[in-house]
């Protein structure tokens, strides 16, 4: 399933420059301050930045789990 979203994403990407921008939905809008319109550079990066977030979720609990630490 996350396979075909990065495929359909990449898809979306495809040929677009990372200063092109789009306009967000409202509701999207007012969880990122109200901006309504960004650039696909903002989204690519604010996708790093939650993937960034949710692997250091998970390394916390791997390392509550099997008590090994990064070095």
């Amino acid at each position: 399933m996350w396979e075909g979203e990065v495929a359909v994403n990449r898809k979306i990407c495809e040929g677009r420059a990372p200063d092109e921008t789009g306009r967000l939905g409202s509701g999207e809008a007012a969880v990122v301050g109200g901006e309504a319109e960004v650039s696909l550079r903002w989204v690519l990066i604010h996708l790093i930045e939650e993937y960034a977030r949710h692997n250091g979720h998970a390394d916390l609990l791997r390392e509550r789990i099997d008590g090994v630490t990064g070095k």
